[in-house]
């Protein structure tokens, strides 16, 4: 039977509360090896070709640290970008950063490039979540910010966009709540390797 929509916003809530406590385990357990891991995995599976433009997050609480990741795909010769909110309701904006660029608080407690970095369009972004499904849908904390992002990228005509979402293993769930508005993932990454996304959930 499909859900009554009415009710997503509601699941999503209740669903958030558990996953906040999955992740702080999860973190807590292997915060430096997940992030050793994800570097590896990454470098292993899915480093774009030289040019690419790749926006991740700056870790903030519970989050897998990609520091390390960073630090590695700017000796690589990636490019690299880090959000923006522009306003509530908008889509994140990026600016281009380098490992040991100052970086500014932003709202919710976010860090990002100052003002005067150049503005970029990334093709691969690395999204933080806190529950994910292997059908690729992800639960984020509730802005809505990363799914109003993909929605614009992947309708701008300015090439194709890779979402890989960046978690733990343990944050996974049998199915996040989801409607129309809720952009998917392309893959998952976690300290247990890469998980390419087909739709089926298998």
């Amino acid at each position: 039977m499909t859900a009554d929509p009415a009710d997503i916003p509601a699941r999503k809530r209740a669903l958030r509360a558990a996953a906040v406590e999955r992740r702080r385990l999860a973190h807590g357990a292997m915060a430096e090896e997940a992030a050793r891991r994800v570097r590896a995995a990454f470098l292993a599976r899915l480093l774009p070709p030289p040019g690419t433009v790749v926006s991740a997050f700056w870790p903030m609480g519970d989050e897998i640290d990609l520091r390390p990741l960073l630090d590695a795909l700017h000796a690589a010769g990636r490019a690299l970008a880090l959000p923006v909110v522009a306003g509530r309701g908008e889509p994140l904006e990026f600016r281009r950063w380098r490992p040991g660029e100052v970086l500014e608080p932003g709202v919710f407690g976010t860090l990002h490039p100052a003002a005067a970095a150049p503005a970029v369009r990334p093709s691969l972004l690395l999204v933080p979540l806190l529950a994910w499904d292997r059908r690729g849908y992800r639960l984020g904390y509730g802005g809505g910010y990363y799914d109003r992002t993909l929605a614009r990228l992947r309708a701008d005509g300015g090439g194709a966009v890779t979402a890989v979402g960046v978690g733990y293993a343990a944050q996974e769930v049998e199915a996040v709540p989801h409607d129309g508005r809720d952009e998917r993932l392309d893959v998952m990454l976690t300290e247990e390797g890469v998980l390419e996304i087909d739709g089926t959930g298998s």
